[in-house]
C-alpha cells in the first residue's frame, strides 16, 4: 500500500493518434460531411446594420429580449428588496 507516484509510469494513449472511425458510427454520417460555415459567414458578415447578436432573425431577437427583461426585472427587484430592507422595524 503506501502513497502512488505522482507521475504516471506509464504514458496516456494519445486520443487522436488513430485514423480509425469511432465504433458504432457509420462512415458517411451527416454531421461529418456538411461544412456550414461559408453559410454562416455570408450571415454574419452581412452589412444591414444589425449587430452580429441579432443576425439569425426572430430567435435571436427572443432570446436578446428575455436577457434584457430579467436583467431591468431584476435589477428592480434588487433595488426594491434593498429599499425594504433599508427601513425601520417598527416594534
Amino acid at each position: 500500500q503506501g502513497l502512488k507516484p505522482l507521475v504516471p509510469t506509464k504514458p496516456p494513449d494519445p486520443i487522436f493518434g488513430t485514423s480509425k472511425s469511432a465504433p458504432g458510427l457509420p462512415a458517411t454520417d451527416p454531421f461529418l460531411s456538411t461544412n456550414k460555415v461559408p453559410d454562416l459567414q455570408k450571415i454574419f458578415q452581412r452589412s444591414d446594420g444589425l449587430p452580429v447578436h441579432l443576425k439569425r432573425g426572430y430567435p435571436d431577437r427572443m432570446l436578446y429580449r428575455t436577457t434584457m427583461a430579467l436583467t431591468i426585472g431584476g435589477t428592480l427587484y434588487c433595488l426594491v428588496a434593498l429599499y425594504i430592507a433599508s427601513q425601520p422595524k417598527n416594534q
